[in-house]
C-alpha cells in the first residue's frame, strides 16, 4: 500500500468513519459464503457484501475504508472500475473530517435532485469520485 493510502487510513479511522463502517458491516450484512464477514480490497480497503438494511437505497457505498455491498463482495473485487470510484469517496472521508461527509453527501444529493432529478449527476462528491466509474450517467440540468 502505497503512502497516500495508509495515511487515508489512518484518517479515517481517528475521524470515525472506518469504525462506523465496520459496525455497519457487523450489523446490518449477511457473511460471505464461506464465513467471511470482510474481504481485503486494494490500497487498504474492506469490502463487505450482503448489505441489507433500506437505506441508504444505493447497490454500493462506502463508509470511511469499509465499502458495504447488496451483493456479494466478490462480485465487487471483479470490477476495479467500481472500486476506485468507491475508493475515492474513501479519500472524501478523509478529506471531509469523517462521518461530517455523510450530512455534506446528502446536502448535495438534495440539490443535484432538485437541478436534475438524479442525486448524483450534479452532485460534487459523485462528480469528483468519477460518474461513469459509479456507473452513473450524467443528466441534464432541469428546465425553470
Amino acid at each position: 500500500m502505497n503512502p497516500a493510502h495508509r495515511v487515508r487510513q489512518v484518517v479515517n479511522v481517528v475521524n470515525l468513519s472506518t469504525p462506523l463502517g465496520l459496525l455497519l458491516a457487523a450489523v446490518a450484512t449477511r457473511p460471505e459464503p464461506g464465513g467471511a464477514r470482510l474481504l481485503r480490497g486494494p490500497d487498504g480497503l474492506l469490502v463487505t457484501g450482503g448489505y441489507r438494511l433500506p437505506l441508504p437505497a444505493a447497490p454500493v457505498f462506502t463508509v470511511g475504508n469499509v465499502i458495504l455491498a447488496r451483493r456479494e463482495a466478490r462480485t465487487l473485487l471483479e470490477r476495479p472500475r467500481l472500486l476506485r470510484h468507491e475508493a475515492r469517496h474513501s479519500t472524501q472521508y478523509a478529506w471531509c473530517l469523517g462521518v461530517v461527509m455523510i450530512p455534506l453527501y446528502l446536502v448535495c444529493a438534495g440539490v443535484s435532485l432538485v437541478l436534475c432529478g438524479d442525486y448524483s449527476s450534479y452532485n460534487p462528491f459523485e462528480r469528483l469520485a468519477g460518474l461513469a466509474d459509479g456507473g452513473y450517467t450524467r443528466r441534464p440540468l432541469r428546465r425553470l
